[in-house]
This record gives C-alpha cells, sequence and structure tokens, in this order.
C-alpha cells in the first residue's frame, strides 16, 4: 500500500487463530491486571468499546513515513491515520470483518452519481463543513487537492497517480504549480460549491473506490505550500497538528471547528494524539505489550518478540493473528541486465527456498507461502504455481537449466531491502542463500523504508545505476479488488520516475490492456476474471517473485479503546476511533 500503501482487504473474520491453546487464554488476565478479550477477538468485533473522551494516545513507528501530507502518501498506515485530519470523499466503515470493507460517505453526502456508462461521477457535499480555522470546505478544494497531488509529479510523487491516468485531458495538464489560471483541469467541475464532478477518458466502475483515497481530502488553494504544505497542513478532520518536528514526531489535538454533526464516523476521544519517530523496533513492541503505544506500520511484532508473544498464555490472548491481504514479493527489475531476458528471471523463480524466507519472516503465523500476484482473499485469485518445486525449496537443476537457456552460467546483481524491517532484511538473506546456490550471486543492499520509494528503490534511474536486480516489496490493495490490488505494481502507465511502485518496471501491452478492459467492465464476475487472466500472464512472465500471502500478529495495547482489526487496511487497528481506557 504500498500501501503498504493502502491496502485493503478481505474477510477478517476467517483468519486462523494463532497456535493450539488459544482458548484457554480467553479466561486469562494480561499483564496489567484486566481480563483479555482473548486471541483474534478484535478480528470479530470492538474490543474495548468505550465513548470515553479524554487523555493521551500514542503512536510509534520505526521510520518516518512518506508523508503527513494526504496528497503525497501511499503507505496503507497513513491513508489510515491520515483521516483523523483529512476527509476524502468516501472512507471505509469501522468495523471488523466485511463490515470494514464497506464504502460509507465522509466529505460526502452519498455515494458517487455515475452516469454515461461510468465515464462520469458526481458528489455532493455535506452541508456545513469547515475548516480547523473556521472557514467553509468547498467543492473547489477538492478539486484543486486532486489536482495537486495527481498532477504535480515533480513536486508531489509519493502517492498514487490514478487520476492523471483516468481523468480527460490528464495527459496534458501540467498541474496546479504551473498552471497559473483559476480553471484548473477542465475534466473536474464544481457547477458550485457543494457540487463536485468528474469526467473520465473512460469507464471506471470502482470509482468510489478510488474517492476514498486521501487525496481527494480538501486542500484550500491559498493556504498550499507544495511540499512544504506538510508543515502547515489544514484539517478537515476532527483533529489538527499542534505540532510537527520533521523525523522526530508530531502533535495533534482536537479540531475544535469540527462539527459531529456533519460527521457520523468519527468520535473525537482523546484530547491529544502523539506520533513518536525513528523509535527502535522492540521499543515499539514493549511499549504495545505495556499498553502504551500502538504501532503505527501494524506490521506486527517483531521476530524477537513473537516467541515471547506467542508462548505465554497472558499474552496471546491480547494478540490478533490475520491475513492482511498483502503479499511478500520480490520484483525483478526488467530494466537491469540480464533480468530483461525472461530466462534469467525465471531462474530467480525457481532457485528460491520460499520455505527457507518464510523462517525468516517469522513462520506460518507470518505467512503461508505464495504462487500468485493475488492473495486469496482478493477478487480474481485463482490457484496456481508455474514454477512449482518439491516442498516449495527450490529446484537447482531448473533454475541452472533456466539461467543457461539465457546463455548465462552466473549472474552478479544487488537485492534491496528496508533497513529498519528486520524481517524484510532476514528474508532477502534467505534469499542470496538460495541463489548462490545456482550462480547468481546478489549482494544486500540496505534502505530506510521512510525514503525507499523517494530516493532509493522507487527511482528507476537509481536501481538501474546501483544495479538493483531485486527488490523486496511487500504491497496491499489500494481497495479490495483485483484492480485495486494490480494496477498500482504491474500498470505501465503507474511507472514514475519517484515514487514508483511498479518496481519490476513491467509494462506489457497486454497486461495494460487487460486492466483497461476489467475497470470498464460493469459485469463482477468478467471483471474478476480479467483480473486472473492478468495474475497469469504476470507469472508467466515471471517479472515478480511471490513469497508469502502475509498474515499479521498484532499485540494489542490494553490502556487502549475501540480497537478492531479491519480489512480495508491491512488488518491493521482502525485508527479512526481509539480512545485511552484511563487519563
Amino acid at each position: 500500500m504500498r500501501r503498504s500503501a493502502l491496502a485493503a482487504i478481505a474477510a477478517i473474520g476467517s483468519a486462523s487463530l494463532l497456535v493450539a491453546g488459544c482458548s484457554k487464554a480467553d479466561d486469562n488476565k494480561n499483564e496489567n491486571g484486566t481480563k483479555s478479550a482473548g486471541a483474534n477477538a478484535a478480528t470479530k468485533g470492538v474490543v474495548n468499546a468505550s465513548d470515553k473522551k479524554g487523555g493521551t494516545l500514542t503512536y510509534e513507528l520505526s521510520d518516518v513515513p512518506d508523508s503527513f501530507d494526504p496528497g503525497n502518501t501511499y503507505y496503507a498506515y497513513m491513508y489510515n491515520l491520515s483521516r483523523l485530519w483529512a476527509r476524502p470523499l468516501m472512507t471505509f466503515k469501522p468495523g471488523a470483518g466485511e463490515e470494514g470493507n464497506t464504502l460509507v460517505p465522509d466529505l460526502a453526502a452519498s455515494k458517487g452519481v455515475p452516469s454515461d456508462g461510468g465515464k462520469t461521477w458526481t458528489y455532493k457535499l455535506r452541508s456545513g463543513l469547515k475548516y480547523e480555522d473556521g472557514s467553509p470546505i468547498t467543492s473547489k478544494d477538492v478539486k484543486y487537492a486532486v489536482e495537486r497531488s495527481n498532477f504535480a509529479r515533480d513536486v508531489l510523487s509519493l502517492g498514487p497517480n490514478y487520476f492523471q491516468q483516468f481523468l480527460a485531458g490528464g495527459d496534458k495538464y501540467k498541474g496546479p504549480y504551473k498552471d497559473k489560471s483559476d480553471k484548473g483541469l477542465s475534466s473536474i467541475e464544481t457547477p458550485d460549491d457543494t457540487t463536485v464532478v468528474f469526467h473520465l477518458k473512460q469507464a471506471f466502475q470502482e470509482f468510489d473506490y478510488l474517492v476514498a483515497a486521501p487525496q481527494t481530502a480538501p486542500v484550500p488553494k491559498a493556504k498550499d505550500k507544495g511540499v512544504d504544505y506538510v508543515k502547515s497542513i489544514v484539517s478537515s478532520g476532527s483533529y489538527k497538528f499542534q505540532s510537527y518536528e520533521d523525523g522526530k514526531q508530531a502533535i495533534l489535538v482536537r479540531n475544535e471547528n469540527w462539527d459531529a454533526k456533519t460527521d457520523p464516523l468519527r468520535k473525537q476521544l482523546p484530547d491529544k494524539i502523539v506520533v513518536k519517530l525513528k523509535v527502535n523496533p522492540e521499543t515499539i513492541d514493549q511499549d504495545v505489550l505495556a499498553g502504551k503505544a500502538i504501532d503505527l506500520a501494524g506490521t506486527g511484532v517483531q521476530a524477537s518478540t513473537q516467541a515471547d508473544v506467542i508462548t505465554d498464555p497472558d499474552k496471546k490472548a491480547g494478540t490478533d493473528n490475520t491475513f492482511g491481504g498483502r503479499l511478500v514479493y520480490m520484483a525483478i527489475n526488467t530494466k537491469v541486465a540480464p533480468f530483461d531476458k525472461v530466462e534469467c528471471r525465471k531462474a530467480v523463480q525457481y532457485a528460491i527456498d520460499k520455505v527457507s524466507v518464510q523462517t525468516a519472516e517469522g513462520g506460518p503465523i507470518r505467512g503461508e507461502i505464495a504462487s500468485t500476484v493475488l492473495p486469496p482473499d482478493i477478487p480474481g485469485y485463482a490457484k496456481s504455481d508455474v514454477y512449482a518445486t518439491s516442498g516449495n525449496k527450490g529446484d537447482v537443476a531448473k533454475a541452472k537449466a533456466q539461467l543457461k537457456a539465457c546463455g548465462k552460467s552466473s549472474i552478479s546483481t544487488n537485492i534491496s531491502a528496508r533497513s529498519d524491517r528486520p524481517q524484510e532484511v532476514d528474508a532477502a538473506t534467505a534469499i542470496i542463500n538460495s541463489l548462490k546456490k545456482v550462480g547468481i550471486n546478489a549482494s544486500l543492499k540496505q534502505y530506510p523504508s521512510g525514503k525507499y520509494f523517494t530516493d532509493y528503490a522507487g527511482v528507476p534511474k537509481f536501481t538501474e545505476k546501483q544495479n538493483l536486480g531485486l527488490i523486496m516489496m511487500q504491497w496491499g490493495a489500494d481497495w479490495p479488488s483485483g484492480y485495486g490490488f494490480l494496477q498500482q505494481i504491474l500498470n505501465g502507465k503507474a511507472i514514475s520516475q519517484s515514487g514508483n511502485t511498479n518496481l519490476a518496471q513491467y509494462d506489457s501491452k497486454d497486461v495494460n490492456n487487460l486492466l483497461s478492459k476489467a475497470i470498464g467492465t460493469q459485469d463482477t464476475t468478467e471483471r474478476n476474471s480479467l483480473y486472473t487472466q492478468i495474475d497469469k500472464k504476470t507469472m508467466d512472465d515471471a517479472v515478480l517473485v511471490p513469497l508469502t500471502y502475509f498474515k499479521v500478529l498484532l499485540a494489542r495495547p490494553q490502556n487502549y479503546t475501540n480497537l478492531v482489526s479491519t480489512a480495508a487496511f491491512s488488518g491493521q487497528y482502525d485508527y479512526l476511533n481509539i480512545g485511552v481506557a484511563s487519563k
């Protein structure tokens, strides 16, 4: 959602339990002396439900986010958290299981009204909407927010570029920082202060999902400072920024001009919300287990903590283990020789011992071995394994045969991983060991997650210059459909020079056309079958190596209320209404 991005996913309620013995854990008390709701309780409903106001809520992150600017972010946890200060047109309903995947109006008064076969979408804003300074929110602010986030890629490059790809005339518009007129992009109309109309190049049957992105959260043009807007964000949500220290922390307080009458979703419970950055991952685990913080990234406890958590009945009772609708994979960079040749890419596919990768990530509790691009909980998934090996442990002979067909006996390359994600580094190390057995020598390059896409893995020129032939990645859907999962990692039009998420730089005419056809197809069954075809074509071209279907193991901080694992944000807790049990 990258979402890591963004990530919206599947039925949380079907999540498997941790290990044998969970039933007894329900009767135990946690280390804070209160009775636990039991293992996986937050995957089935809201834990510690409460409307109690007051207290300070703390989030901790091991690095820095890509950005707090709602128009310049693409991590799933920031999509989740940003709703506190930035209201998009639509959002996901707080709740467990399928309820968490339910789209509901946010800034908009109702869902979009399609016309012209799905090429035009109209939204009406709620009445009485205000910014933190008391000024009115208008449809022009929504229009401007989309223009700045999608059409100024030289300034704001971190979010997805769906609107740029699909709005009529989007390929010609230069963006609001270069366009000095007041008109802006003509395919976004604002006939009055409460109406915004989007005109698309083609039918887009899932457009309501698209406007749930924080890129539609309003931005007043007069207050925009480009990339520096992050230092003075104007809130449209229930909280506003009291302070922001780049690379250190952000402090949010109640927005006194937020009106609950205009917002049926938010409760505005804590007095203050503190977001601490660059906290040691093990320290985060300790603080979460002590009930002092929430792991903002939502990727779960570290490997060093996992064993302690799942073997202690008390601690295990306060965990939630579920599929996050995410895929852990390695992109094979098609622009770095010799991986421009499919046979060399297939050699990599056959070489990898996926069991060793799974073990490095923390074992089956952290993910099932993967063989497709689409996870099982995303529409369009079909069971398949093009590069099957005995026991999923790799096949040296088949790998060497493909290497020979590629005209190589050995390859020297580099593999990237995020330095502040120990399990990703361990997985990359396991891959290096597998590849070495077949004559592919890969050296590990580590980069911080906060700059992974802006300065390193997401910059094609950098990857080519640094011989990054292999790139570690984890991805969740931007919304719960095959298109929401596949578009930004496979479409050639999604490749950008910074903030790129199509890390393989895969530009297949067949896949591009199938994606375009799918999103314009009204029949859901037919649309899902096209996503299956895209998955198969991608695997035949061997550009991504599926490693595991990610499972998150979250520790549930007992001092916080309204904890629910949401399908909409990769199994993370829904950050919209978490409160503090005691001041």
